[in-house]
């Protein structure tokens, strides 16, 4: 099987961070990823997305044109892509910076309020991390464990509040019901 994802939004709300968690976790599982992003040259505030292919099978092109999955964390991003997702497939957008919903009744369309969430759970920064907890959920790709574990150990112990508040994250986007 495989899943192809982008992610995309703007510099500084973890999108190239989301992507490589994905990929990396695929690498852990014993699949086989890739991970191509792309972003603009400003950086924060200027446009951001990467393009992850998870696959039991050899991968032919690290790029799609056709996404499984669209993770859209902000309006410019959900216009572009929402359009390019594969029938069947579902698109996750957070509903705090985007009120837009698809009009498309080929996909699931999944609205999580990530950047709300976040803020008033003392997790501001940490919207993709929910988004990403609630992937798992809709989707299965990986089991929560085996994810959360993944992520966590990437993460240092001089940095034990980001352990803290990525794990807090990852949890509340897995159990949102939206």
């Amino acid at each position: 099987m495989t899943t192809r994802i982008i992610f995309a939004g703007s510099g500084g709300q973890g999108i190239q961070f989301s992507g490589k968690q994905m990929a990396k976790t695929g690498m852990y599982v014993g699949k086989n990823v890739t991970f191509l992003p792309s972003y603009g040259p400003e950086m924060r505030g200027g446009t951001s997305n990467c393009t992850v292919v998870i696959s039991d099978e050899e991968i032919g092109s690290p790029s799609t044109n056709t996404p499984d999955i669209l993770v859209a964390m902000n309006l410019p991003s959900f216009d572009k892509f929402e359009p390019m997702v594969a029938p069947g497939g579902t698109i996750f957008c957070d509903s705090t910076l985007i009120e837009k919903k698809s009009a498309r009744d080929d996909i699931k369309a999944v609205y999580v309020p990530a950047t709300e969430l976040a803020n008033e759970n003392d997790l501001s920064g940490f919207a993709n991390v929910i988004i990403l907890g609630q992937i798992l959920k809709v989707t299965g790709i990986f089991g929560y464990d085996e994810f959360k574990d993944f992520l966590l150990s990437g993460i240092p112990a001089t940095k034990a509040v980001l352990i803290e508040k990525n794990e807090k994250a990852l949890k509340m986007g897995y159990e949102y019901e939206a």
